[in-house]
C-alpha cells in the first residue's frame, strides 16, 4: 500500500461526521464564504499531526504533493505537517530548498487561514530568513487574498529572531486591506512586535493608526494597559 493510502485510511478512521457541520461554518465553507467549496470530514488537528508525525519520513515529494491538493481540508493540512516535519527535521540545503520549492509551487491549496498560520512561517518564514524576501512582497501586492495573509503570517519567524522590518513594511502595503482575515492577520502580527520591542509597535501604530481598520488596530494594541490603549481607540494619540 502507498503511503498516501495509509495516510488517508488513518484520516478517515478519525473522522467525525458530527463536526464537519461546525467546520464548514467555522472556516466558512459555504456559499459566499472565504473558504465555498472547501469540503471537511471532521478530523481534529492534534490527530492531523500524530498522523503527519508517523509517516513524514516515507512520505514521498510526489505524495505530499497530490495530497496537499485535494479537495478535503484535513488531508491539505496533513501534507502541511508532513511538509514541515520534513523541513524541521533537514539540514538547511537542496532538501529544504525542494520543500520551499514545493509549497510555493502549490500555493494555491494553502487556501484557508489555519492552513496559512500552521505553515508559512514554519516553511517560507525559516528558509526565507537570511534570504531574499522579494517573494512576500510580490504576494502582499498579488492581490490574492491568501497570498496576502501568507506575506504577512510567514514575517512571525523573523519577529521571533528579533527582525522587524520586513513585517511593519507588509503591513504597510495591507493597510487599507478591505478583508477582516487581513486586518487580524497584520494586527496579530503588530500585537506580536510589541511583545517584543513595543517601541517599534508604537511607533508604527502613532504613524499609522488612524488610517487602520479598526479590527486590525484592536488585534494590535490588545496587551496595551487600558490607558493607552483608549487613546489609540478614541484618537487620541499625536
Amino acid at each position: 500500500m502507498k503511503i498516501i493510502s495509509s495516510i488517508k485510511k488513518d484520516l478517515q478512521e478519525k473522522a467525525d461526521v458530527e463536526k464537519v457541520l461546525h467546520l464548514q461554518k467555522f472556516f466558512k465553507a459555504v456559499p459566499g464564504g472565504y473558504g465555498e467549496g472547501d469540503k471537511f470530514i471532521g478530523v481534529s488537528v492534534p490527530d492531523q499531526k500524530k498522523i503527519a508525525k508517523k509517516y513524514y519520513k516515507g512520505c514521498t515529494f510526489n505524495e505530499a504533493e497530490e495530497l496537499l491538493n485535494a479537495k478535503i481540508h484535513e488531508y491539505r493540512l496533513t501534507s502541511l505537517f508532513i511538509m514541515i516535519n520534513k523541513f524541521e527535521r533537514s539540514k538547511p540545503g537542496e532538501e529544504q530548498k525542494a520543500i520551499v520549492d514545493l509549497y510555493v509551487k502549490n500555493i494555491k491549496a494553502v487556501n484557508n487561514w489555519d492552513l496559512v498560520d500552521s505553515s508559512a512561517h514554519r516553511i517560507l518564514g525559516s528558509y526565507l530568513e537570511d534570504k531574499n524576501k522579494s517573494l512576500l512582497y510580490e504576494f502582499a501586492d498579488s492581490g490574492d487574498l491568501w497570498k496576502q495573509r501568507i506575506a504577512v503570517i510567514t514575517t512571525f519567524h523573523f519577529i521571533r529572531n528579533g527582525q522587524y522590518s520586513d513585517t511593519l513594511k507588509i503591513a504597510e502595503i495591507l493597510l487599507d486591506h478591505k478583508h477582516d482575515l487581513i486586518h487580524k492577520a497584520v494586527g496579530w502580527m503588530l500585537r506580536e512586535v510589541g511583545k517584543r520591542d513595543f517601541e517599534t509597535e508604537y511607533d508604527f501604530l502613532r504613524k499609522n493608526y488612524k488610517n487602520m481598520p479598526r479590527t486590525m488596530l484592536r488585534y494590535a494594541i490588545e496587551k496595551f494597559d487600558e490607558k493607552l490603549r483608549k487613546q489609540f481607540l478614541y484618537g487620541e494619540i499625536e
